[in-house]
């Protein structure tokens, strides 16, 4: 079977020549881009440039909040310098003040220990002055009573005696003088 091609008619017509429904379908797409472009676009700009506005400020908030908070952060590091420091002050002070306490204790301690050492020393003294006046007065006693029975007579001269007293009692210090060297020289 063949195809028969038949000569275009004069009815047709040809794509290339615009008919009635191009320009309709114009009209229309011009009609739909005019609604677009004054009702549909200037909102949705509208909400894009607000938007992007929105998100420029947040940026600049939160820059602001990062440098707000740097400078927080530094000014709280230097407050925890400062009061390590003011720690490190009043540790060495409370250390120094204990140290001077102690000396001054020590030294209260050394006066309060020469002080009890020359009372005892002056009560020493005393007590050997006065045993050394009960001695002689006793052995000044004894003495001229143990005299008086070696010569047979009384020996009732308070001067005689008292010399002999003391010459005995001088004689018991020699003595004892001597044996504390004695023991107290290197042997």
């Amino acid at each position: 079977m063949a195809v028969q091609l038949t000569p275009p008619t004069a009815l047709e017509s040809n794509f290339l020549v615009p008919n009635g429904t191009f320009f309709v379908e114009l009209f229309a797409f011009v009609l739909i881009l005019v609604v677009l472009a004054r009702y549909i676009i200037p909102p949705i700009n509208k909400a894009m440039v607000a938007r992007q506005e929105a998100i420029r400020q947040e940026f600049a908030d939160a820059a602001k909040a990062k440098e707000s908070a740097e400078k927080a952060e530094a000014d709280f590091k230097a407050q925890i310098a400062d009061a390590r420091k003011d720690a490190a002050r009043i540790r060495e002070e409370a250390h120094e003040q204990g140290k001077q306490i102690i000396e001054e204790a020590k030294q209260q301690a050394v006066v309060e220990q020469q002080r009890i050492k020359d009372q005892a020393q002056a009560q020493i003294a005393a007590e050997r002055q006065q045993a050394l006046t009960s001695l002689r007065a006793e052995v000044g006693t004894l003495a001229t009573s143990l005299a008086g029975r070696i010569v047979g007579e009384s020996l009732e001269d308070d001067e005689r005696s008292s010399r002999v007293v003391d010459r005995f009692l001088a004689d018991l210090e020699s003595l004892e003088t001597s044996k504390a060297v004695r023991n107290g020289a290197p042997s």
